[in-house]
Parts: C-alpha cells; sequence; structure tokens
C-alpha cells in the first residue's frame, strides 16, 4: 500500500512516500520558499536528486506540481496507486488528541483554528483541499502536532491568570512539533539503547520549539497556546511582554489583528535583521558584515540556550540534547554558536564533527558531561504509520 504523507509548513511543503506496512520510502522531497523569492523543490528518488527552481506563490502550486511529478519521475506509473494521504496539522486545539481521518468537520475544523496557528493551519487547508479535489477516492488522515504534548501536567501547560480564562476558553500551553520531538525521543533512545533517558529536543527551523522529555513523555515545550511562543523564528516573535502591545496600539494606530499578523509574520530573525525568515541568508548576511544578521543570530542562539538550560534544571539534568529541524541539522554555524554557550553545563563539543550537516552524528566532545547529537528528524514516518493504522 502507497501511502503519501504531506507536511505543509509555513514556507515549504515536504513530502514522502511510502510503501506499506514495509516502511519503505520511495521517494522523498521538500518545496522550499514558498511565497518568497527564489522558490524551488528537490525530489530524491533511487538517490537521485532532482532540483528545480520555480514559481511557488502558494502551497497550491506545491501539491500541484508534487501529484505531477510523481507521474513524470516515474515514481508511481498512476497517481492512483496512491492509498491513502497523511497530513501534519499544527493545532488540534482541545477537539482533537490523536490522530484521524479526514471528514467535513475535520476540515472545518482545521479552518476554523487557524486563528491559533496562523502560519500554517491555513497551508494545511489548502494542502488538503487540493489533494482532495485531485484524489477523491482516497482517504486522508490527520496527525496533529499537539498530541504528543498531552502528558504535560498543569504546572507546565498552565499561565499565570485567571484559572477561569482555562476552563472558559481553554487558554493553555499545548505545545507543537510534537511528531517531530516524538520521533527524536524514540530515535535517541534507540541509539542510546535506553528508554528512561532525560532528553532535551530542539527542533530548530523557520518555525523552532524545544521540548523536555523524560522517559518518553513530554515535561514541557516551549511553544504555547500558539506556535508564537518560546524561541525566536523565521518570522516570529517567540516570548514578548505583552504590555507594549496596547502601548504600540495607541502609538501606532494599529488595531490588535495587525499587531499580531506582524508579531507572527514580520517579526523574529526577519523582522531583526531585515533580510529574511531563512536562516541560510542571515548566516551569509553575518559572513559578509551584516551586523544586523550577526544581531538576529545571536538573539536565536541566547533564547535556545535559555531554554536548554531552564530544562536542563527542570529534568534535574539532562542526559542528552538533540537538535534537529532546517536549522538544527544543517546549520554548522547556528549550532557551534549554541553550543560553544553552553559550557557551563558541562558541555563540550567536537568542531569537526559539527562541520557534518544534515547526518545524524553525535556532536559532543569526549569529555562533554551531557551527549549533544544530530537527530535527523522524520515526522513523515510517524505520520504515514498513523495513516496505514486508521486506513488499512
Amino acid at each position: 500500500m502507497k501511502i503519501l504523507c504531506v507536511n505543509a509548513g509555513s514556507s515549504s511543503l515536504k513530502f514522502a512516500l511510502y510503501e506499506m506496512p514495509e516502511c519503505e520510502k520511495k521517494a522523498d522531497g521538500t518545496f522550499e520558499k514558498i511565497g518568497l523569492m527564489g522558490s524551488f523543490y528537490t525530489i530524491t528518488k533511487d538517490e537521485e536528486k532532482i532540483v528545480k527552481q520555480v514559481s511557488l506563490p502558494t502551497h497550491k502550486e506545491a501539491v500541484e506540481i508534487l501529484l505531477e511529478e510523481l507521474v513524470n519521475l516515474n515514481i508511481v506509473s498512476d497517481i492512483n496507486e496512491i492509498e491513502g494521504i497523511g497530513h501534519r496539522i499544527v493545532h488540534g486545539g482541545d477537539k482533537y488528541s490523536a490522530s484521524c481521518i479526514v471528514d467535513d468537520k475535520v476540515l472545518n475544523d482545521i479552518k476554523d483554528l487557524s486563528e491559533l496557528a496562523p502560519l500554517h493551519n491555513p497551508a494545511h487547508y489548502v494542502a488538503i483541499k487540493c489533494v482532495m479535489d485531485m484524489l477523491p477516492n482516497v482517504k486522508n488522515v490527520v496527525v496533529f502536532d499537539t498530541a504528543y504534548h498531552q502528558t504535560m501536567d498543569e504546572a507546565s501547560y498552565l499561565y499565570a491568570v485567571p484559572y477561569e480564562w482555562y476552563e472558559k476558553y481553554k487558554i493553555r500551553k499545548y505545545g507543537f512539533h510534537g511528531t517531530s520531538h516524538k520521533y527524536i525521543a524514540n530515535r535517541v533512545s534507540e541509539i542510546l539503547d535506553n528508554k528512561n533517558l532525560k532528553i532535551i529536543s530542539c527542533h530548530l527551523g523557520n518555525g523552532a520549539s524545544i521540548t523536555a522529555i523524560k522517559d518518553g513523555k513530554c515535561i514541557d515545550t516551549s511553544m504555547g497556546f500558539t506556535p508564537a511562543a518560546g524561541l525566536v523564528m523565521g518570522s516570529r516573535s517567540g516570548d514578548i511582554d505583552v504590555s507594549f502591545i496596547p502601548y504600540l496600539m495607541n502609538k501606532t494606530g494599529y488595531d490588535i489583528n495587525q499587531v499580531a499578523s506582524d508579531l507572527n509574520k514580520k517579526s523574529g530573525i526577519l523582522g531583526i535583521s531585515g533580510v529574511s525568515s531563512d536562516f541560510r541568508d542571515i548566516v551569509n548576511g553575518r559572513a559578509d558584515g551584516n551586523e544586523k544578521c550577526a544581531l538576529a543570530m545571536e538573539m536565536f542562539a541566547r533564547r535556545v540556550i535559555m531554554y536548554i538550560s531552564y530544562y536542563n534544571t527542570l529534568l534535574g539534568g539532562a542526559d542528552v540534547i538533540c537538535f534537529a529541524g532546517g536549522i538544527g541539522e544543517k546549520s554548522v554555524e547556528a549550532r557551534e554558536l549554541i553550543m560553544e554557550k553552553l559550557y557551563p553545563l558541562g558541555i563540550t563539543f567536537n568542531n569537526e564533527k559539527n562541520l557534518i550537516r544534515g547526518e545524524e552524528v553525535e556532536i559532543s566532545g569526549s569529555t562533554s558531561k551531557i551527549k549533544c547529537y544530530v537527530v535527523p528528524t522524520n515526522e513523515e514516518l510517524m505520520i504515514v504509520k498513523d495513516t496505514y493504522n486508521l486506513i488499512h
């Protein structure tokens, strides 16, 4: 049975096609810089990588090209060979705590929850609608990022606001990237042959979060009610002092929707650098002497360090720190900037091994008190397994 995984991010769309139940990957790839200049896609089949520059104004074009290329590249002889499609969904609110098959209600709920994940849920909705239109007889399954974090206790998931806000309006920390953090925890437990580890999982990409994991369960995580909380991200501010919002509104005449939009779409490393939300552009800018790019990288690294340090204490001393996501896996510069500041925790790192990009490797030094790994995440495999289990 061929299962397609579609993972629509804020400015990207990843996919993987698997033969199930063998978990044999037939092809995968990424459509990058959607809605930005210089968009392109990469498809890998039988270790052959195809890269094409193409205009990708929205996620709709990415899905259409994807389905066409699966046939054009002979990955499938006919698009109808695909029997199931699994989708990563960022926010399920308080309605969904497990994966489920898509129906009209589920699709409408995803759209309605867009106000909680304005960079992602709209992209998910478009991707699902597009594949449903092109493959109307195929079952679609949604896998929610919020599910893994349901093991947090009240001290972690509640905000210090009137308790009735939680009771009446479900205002609480939900956490995101749960599928990725679950994979990372499972994989590092396999690497070290130990299921009872204390792990700090760093999923660092255009969207970024850090999760404290003990014995395979989430203890706390950096994202909150929406994915806007926590770390400095591509275009999201991360943690802020909310009191400046009414001040800013009074000064500028902005309404609350404009402020919220700017905090999600014009802030983070984009807002600080004025260059791009893509971390690769920021690294290049810093190398060229752009001081604001250097500042954006430093702010990003400091926020990561803050959460690592806190979660190390919360866990009573971490056993492992893992780096994943586009930045965590591929940015040598970001990892170095972070790792070199973690020496008070007894962490040392191996400069030579840290030069590796996109591969599973230990980057901590031989004397490091906490092991540090790059663990390329595989949300797609987790999603495909859920999809297969629900539809077969």
